[in-house]
């Protein structure tokens, strides 16, 4: 999608697909993905979701990387903290404690800006995407995971006859093609037939939680 879409969706307050908790899957699969560290870990397309604190409490260094201001100004509200703001590159930067902010253009992201990362949550940042910007963005973060590093990918799947995006229909498939050599395990699937999607055409819509591992 055009970069104001989401723009606009964001000072329209139409963020219906932020949930009011940590993200089920990252709870869940806590030991699986976050084992061994602290580690560095990166939320791209991150909004304001209450992961980036969750992550943050446990030791790890957090980096979120956002898009709309709105949504950056919001994070630092529910954490109830005045940040540090720079330019960092392309992007603002806001930091405070273990947590860093930058807003800005995902695609802007580099390994000589930013450093490497242990870790990706992909908490449904994909899916957000049109199919030629997910090639770009599965490029972008291949390239800032270390070897070795590991992504908790969060996706959903659906007959895109039946609803166009966003969020669109990325299937495990399409995510071995823009990882691919990588490990891939699914975790976690769920098909839902009712609920928000279901209001919106969809006769299943298929949630999957997936750890894929860059080779070292």
């Amino acid at each position: 999608m055009d970069p104001q879409f989401w723009l606009s969706r964001w000072e329209e307050g139409r963020t219906g697909f932020h949930g009011e908790a940590v993200h089920e899957d990252l709870v869940r699969f806590e030991d699986r993905f976050l084992a061994g560290g602290p580690h560095r870990v990166l939320v791209p397309l991150c909004g304001s979701t209450l992961d980036l604190g969750w992550l943050a409490e446990r030791g790890h260094e957090v980096v979120g990387i956002e898009l709309s201001p709105l949504a950056v100004d919001a994070i630092w509200a529910t954490a109830g903290e005045a940040p540090v703001r720079d330019r960092h590159g392309d992007f603002q930067r806001s930091r405070a404690g273990r947590l860093t902010v930058l807003q800005g253009d995902v695609f802007q992201a580099t390994p000589e800006l930013l450093g490497p990362f242990d870790r990706v949550w992909d908490r449904a940042a994909i899916v957000a995407l049109d199919p030629e910007r997910r090639v770009r963005y599965a490029a972008t973060v291949g390239r800032l995971l270390r070897p070795g590093g590991l992504i908790l990918q969060n996706a959903f799947s659906y007959d895109q006859a039946q609803m166009d995006g966003p969020p669109f229909s990325v299937t495990a498939g399409e995510l071995q093609t823009h990882y691919a050599g990588w490990s891939s395990e699914l975790l976690h699937k769920e098909v839902l037939t009712e609920g928000r999607m279901a209001e919106r055409g969809l006769d299943a819509f298929e949630v999957s939680c997936t750890l894929l591992g860059k080779p070292a």
